[in-house]
């Protein structure tokens, strides 16, 4: 006779023949990644870096219509689920005066934004230090090169983290090009080192190494192999664990810069030699980029370049003691968390300083309007384009007549 599930006999004291099997929890990448220790810090500067990188897209958008110097926040409005924002764009515009100068149009009164000179002058410190800094530039790609197994990288992948690597618009000829005794276009979309020979470059990781053992008098065999490990505050070991990381720190590995040996995964710990191999090759390309951080999903065009056969963001959360990965906004991004003291590089250099600057006016919000252009001043220059100075050049690459820019 059929018995349906409700009428079955349940587990109990007086049915003990009855056994149930207690299923147990799969410990998954979206697992860690739910369970993982937050760092607040690290979470408040992913929303500034998200911001400004909203505030990076409207710019481009308003520089490839070009029609003037200000763009309507109607025409602005339709842009808003393409930069990614989850609140309306004039709601946006007005809460950074410091970013965005909203005015009146001078002849159909409607409103329209435009970047404030603050905000203008810094993206043009930003472009000029960027191309100051061409030599170092060229040596972080040739370093990028000499980590691929074959010497080549896809020109996507790069062009993708242009911003994190610090290179130029239109980095294909003004870096690839130019310099073509060090990188050779194998393809339209493929660039290869021209002196595969090279000296092998030194890691970041290993320089840390030397100063372990040269400062802190630690054994070569602690040291040899090991990473530098800040686990974030409030984060909890559990039992065992520090006899498995001291384990993992102690086991050898293929440098990053270093010819790839081939480990069967059946092998003695061959499996974990992968995975801490790709910790360094991920290690390595966060010490190269600007601001020692990077979206997780751009990390995955590098996988096949770089022979990273696990999974990237499953091998990033198990190891919180050398990367942190935010989820706030709409992208994951990795840090490297050595690199990071409250919040703030621990290194910064000249690209970070600007963007870092530019993060203050956004943190600035509402804050000192007084030291912005008052609404007389814009009013004369509207009334003196009006007079005939239809000509008047603006900042950036906005130099068109500005009657020009009706929208």
């Amino acid at each position: 006779m059929y018995c349906s599930s409700s009428s079955r006999l349940r587990f109990g004291p007086f049915n003990h023949f009855c056994q149930r099997r207690w299923g147990k929890p799969a410990v998954t990448a979206q697992t860690r990644l739910e369970d993982r220790t937050r760092d607040l810090k690290l979470d408040k500067l992913a929303t500034q870096i998200r911001k400004l990188r909203i505030i990076f897209k409207l710019r481009e958008l308003m520089i490839d219509r070009k029609r003037g110097p200000f763009v309507s926040l109607q025409i602005m409005s339709r842009w808003r689920n393409f930069v990614g924002l989850r609140i309306g764009i004039g709601d946006f515009v007005h809460k950074y005066p410091h970013v965005f100068d909203v005015f009146p149009h001078p002849l159909r009164r409607n409103l329209c934004c435009r970047i404030t000179g603050k905000m203008a002058a810094l993206m043009k410190q930003e472009e000029n230090v960027i191309n100051d800094s061409e030599i170092e530039t060229v040596q972080r790609l040739k370093k990028l090169l000499m980590m691929s197994v074959n010497g080549t990288l896809h020109i996507h992948a790069l062009r993708l983290i242009s911003k994190e690597l610090g290179l130029p618009d239109g980095f294909r000829e003004s870096i690839l090009v130019k310099y073509s005794d060090d990188f050779r276009l194998v393809d339209l979309e493929i660039v290869e080192l021209v002196d595969k020979h090279e000296n092998v470059a030194v890691a970041e990781v290993e320089q840390w190494r030397e100063r372990e053992f040269r400062e802190k008098w630690l054994s070569e065999f602690d040291v040899k192999f090991a990473f530098p490990i800040n686990f974030p505050t409030g984060f909890k070991i559990k039992g065992g664990f520090r006899e498995k990381l001291r384990n993992w720190q102690r086991l050898p590995y293929a440098k990053p810069y270093e010819k790839r040996q081939g480990f069967g995964v059946r092998s003695c710990g061959g499996m974990h030699r992968r995975e801490k191999r790709a910790v360094a090759v991920l290690h390595e390309l966060l010490s190269l980029t600007v601001e020692k951080l990077v979206d997780v999903e751009r990390l995955v065009h590098f996988r096949r370049d770089f022979a990273i056969e696990v999974n990237i963001r499953e091998l990033l959360l198990k190891h919180p003691g050398i990367f942190y990965i935010s989820t706030k906004g709409n992208t994951q991004i990795v840090f490297l968390r050595e690199a990071y003291a409250k919040g703030c590089l621990v290194e910064p250099n000249p690209i970070y300083i600007v963007r870092r600057k530019m993060q203050d006016l956004l943190l600035l919000g509402r804050r000192h309007t007084k030291q912005l252009e008052s609404s007389m001043e814009i009013k004369e220059h509207i009334s003196a384009a009006d007079n005939g100075d239809w000509l008047s050049k603006s900042e950036g690459s906005w130099v068109l007549p500005i009657l020009q820019g009706f929208d």
